[in-house]
C-alpha cells in the first residue's frame, strides 16, 4: 500500500469506509480523514500540534505530542526457573558476541541456584 511504503508528515484521505483506512494507515504524522476535514484545522485548530515528522520519520514517529516526554521504565524480575532457562542461553550468546563478563553473571547465578548441574555454557571466544 503506497502509504506504508512512503510516509507523509499529513495524509489526507477522500474515501468511503474511513474506519477501514483508520485501522490500516500507520505511516503518517497526522491523518485527515474524510472531505469535512482539512489539513488547515489540523495546523491552526482541531489537531494536537503542528509539529509533525518529515524526510519519511513517519515511519518509525508520530507528531509531537505528551507522550514525547514521558519516561518509559522497563523492569524484569526472573524466577529461579526462569534462571535456569535464561541463565544458560544468555552464557552462550554472551561468549558468542565476546561479552564474557556478561556471560559470567549468568554463569554466577547457574553455580548458585543449582550447583551440581551442568550447563552448556558455551566457550569464550579468543
Amino acid at each position: 500500500m503506497w502509504s506504508q511504503i512512503v510516509t507523509t508528515s499529513q495524509c489526507s484521505v477522500q474515501a468511503r469506509e474511513l474506519g477501514w483506512w483508520l485501522a490500516h494507515l500507520t505511516n503518517y504524522g497526522s491523518l485527515f480523514l474524510g472531505e469535512e476535514t482539512t489539513v488547515a484545522f489540523g495546523d491552526k485548530a482541531s489537531g494536537p500540534n503542528h509539529i509533525l515528522p518529515t524526510r519519511g520519520a513517519a515511519r518509525y514517529s508520530g507528531g509531537l505530542s505528551v507522550h514525547k516526554f514521558l519516561k518509559v521504565l522497563t523492569w524484569q524480575r526472573m524466577t529461579r526457573e526462569a534462571t535456569r532457562e535464561l541463565a544458560p542461553v544468555t552464557a552462550r550468546i554472551s561468549r558468542l558476541e565476546g561479552m564474557e563478563a556478561h556471560a559470567r553473571t549468568a554463569d554466577e547465578r547457574m553455580s548458585k541456584y543449582f550447583p551440581g548441574e551442568t550447563f552448556d555454557r558455551g566457550t569464550p571466544v579468543e
